[in-house]
């Protein structure tokens, strides 16, 4: 079993070139499309706009360093559901998955979904409930080809990828050539900077992921700090000129008013051809982020099938396209109640961050705690996070604080409150339902 095991280990083979590259290209993704608008409106200066982008950068670094050290002690089990089981109990584990299933994974593949349609309405327009409408399509789409059997394909993400930095770089350029922006930069009227970090946060996801890297960093120790460092410094450099560009071309009051920020760029610069295409890059990062969330979140689901009898119908592989089928089209499902009733809001994209939030942060927040329990049993590990225990103390804080920015979310936007509290209420759900799962 051993010589086994040795066999399909995971093979140290990334260079700390290959690691920068990869986190890149696991957090860039189609929320700097959207989200620069939001954090716009909830900020009062184009200096506390900014500075917004570098704290989103600071916090992520340090939860990724928090994250890798937990990776490299587990490196061949499943993420956070492994680290809350671990450090605190099936029960929290338990809680964590239902919580994916129902809230995190499908409000973030909805999010995105709202993303792909208000970029998708620029080209064409499907009424007044368009964006909602071609989310729908969107996640109906995918799940189908998911169900299918059909896997990514590698040349076409690069080529995506490529084509999403190139739209980046063409921004840049463009913003900082548009001139003076038509509209004054006014800032936002009853806005938060705590709500604004919500949205610079989401942005940065994909982090937590990209601390799994460690089981194959050559020379983790050494490597992996220097991989999370640069890696969300380029990003970080990355968001700052882009959002520098949206800043000099339409001013805070243009982005704050702005649907569709990149596109509304792009429009000053060359017209509505220009606009149109800027408009099809978006949609297809959006669609290549949705279908690495729906590929993703449906294999944990299964896991959670696998474990608890309770949902075992879930936990069913079918072998035609070796899929976890049932567990696809359940969380498509969700997804799809979540488009219909976010479609009645005014911003479908900022009523999924509501949902999803809260609840995003707790078990961020628990995730973060364990490793605290994990050093009191056993101090050492292949990576360990510097100047611990200041930098993890230092990222629960910031935990602590986006819980409440993320609560507090009904306070400066009252229509999304009922989001808020049905993303927790569906949380606390798990809880009963893990004592009744266990008994099966």
């Amino acid at each position: 079993m051993d010589s086994n095991q040795s066999k399909v280990a995971p093979k140290a083979l990334l260079s700390v070139s290959d690691g920068i590259i990869l986190i890149c290209g696991m957090v860039i993704g189609a929320g700097i499309f959207k989200a620069p608008s939001i954090v716009a409106a909830n900020t009062s200066s184009g200096a506390e706009f900014l500075g917004a982008w570098v704290l989103g950068g600071v916090i992520s670094l340090s939860g990724a360093l928090v994250y890798a050290e937990l990776a490299t002690r587990h490196p061949d089990t499943g993420g956070e559901y492994a680290f809350l089981s671990r450090g605190m109990g099936r029960g929290v584990a338990f809680v964590f998955a239902w919580s994916r299933m129902t809230v995190i994974q499908t409000g973030a593949i909805a999010a995105v979904a709202f993303v792909f349609g208000d970029y998708a309405s620029e080209i064409l327009r499907l009424g007044d409930k368009s964006s909602a409408i071609y989310a729908a399509i969107g996640v109906v789409a995918l799940t189908a080809l998911n169900v299918a059997g059909t896997l990514q394909s590698k040349g076409l993400q690069k080529i995506m990828q490529y084509l999403l930095f190139g739209g980046l770089a063409f921004l840049v350029v463009a913003g900082l050539l548009a001139g003076a922006p038509a509209k004054p930069a006014a800032g936002a009227s009853g806005g938060s900077f705590g709500l604004a970090m919500i949205f610079v946060l989401l942005t940065f996801g994909g982090w937590n992921e990209a601390a799994y890297l460690s089981g194959e960093v050559r020379d983790p120790r050494r490597n992996m700090i220097r991989i999370l460092l640069f890696g969300i410094l380029t990003v970080t450099v990355i968001y700052l000129l882009v959002n520098v560009a949206y800043l000099a071309a339409l001013g805070l009051g243009g982005m704050k008013e702005s649907k569709a920020v990149a596109a509304d760029l792009t429009r000053l610069v060359l017209g509505d051809k220009g606009a149109v295409l800027i408009a099809l890059i978006v949609c297809l990062a959006a669609l290549t982020t949705m279908n690495a969330a729906i590929f993703t979140g449906a294999r944990t689901t299964y896991a959670l099938g696998r474990d608890f009898a309770f949902f075992g119908k879930l936990g069913a592989w079918r072998e035609a396209g070796s899929t976890p089928a049932n567990a696809l089209l359940v969380q498509g499902a969700i997804t799809l109640v979540l488009i219909v009733a976010s479609a009645v809001t005014p911003d479908g994209f900022s009523a999924m961050v509501a949902y999803t939030s809260p609840v995003f942060w707790t078990f961020f927040l628990l995730t973060a705690i364990t490793l605290f329990v994990f050093r009191k049993g056993n101090p050492q590990a292949p990576f360990r996070v510097p100047l611990y225990p200041v930098i993890p103390i230092a990222f629960c804080i910031a935990c602590v604080y986006m819980l409440y920015s993320s609560i507090n979310y009904v306070r400066f936007a009252v229509e999304f409150g009922v989001a808020v509290f049905a993303g927790l209420a569906i949380m606390a759900l798990g809880i009963p339902l893990y004592f009744i799962a266990r008994r099966k």
